[in-house]
């Protein structure tokens, strides 16, 4: 086994599959019904193209660009400070303490 970290495969078909089914009466009507307009797909086509466009780099590039684009989003769990976390904790079940 080696030890280098083998590179990601990008694969396009689930942004494809995405647009696919944006474009169906499902979706659509979904929108319509949650939002009360159609969904014009833009950010799907956004999405598609974007890797297709990754598609033509170098894979060391590819590596590089979704790392730094993990880093950026942010954690599930760092949206609040140790401190805002014990006060909404209090805050919701403080009364429970007390019985």
């Amino acid at each position: 086994m080696s030890s280098e970290k083998q590179p990601r495969r990008l694969s396009c078909a689930p942004y494809f599959d995405a647009l696919w089914f944006c474009y169906s009466p499902v979706h659509q009507m979904q929108q319509y019904y949650r939002v009360g307009v159609l969904d014009n797909c833009s950010q799907k086509w956004s999405a598609l193209f974007d890797c297709l466009t990754l598609k033509t780099k170098r894979s060391s590039e590819v590596e590089e660009i979704l790392e730094t684009r993990e880093k950026a989003k942010p954690h599930l769990w760092s949206f609040r400070t140790p401190e805002e976390a014990a006060s909404h904790w209090r805050e919701l079940f403080d009364h429970l303490e007390e019985e």
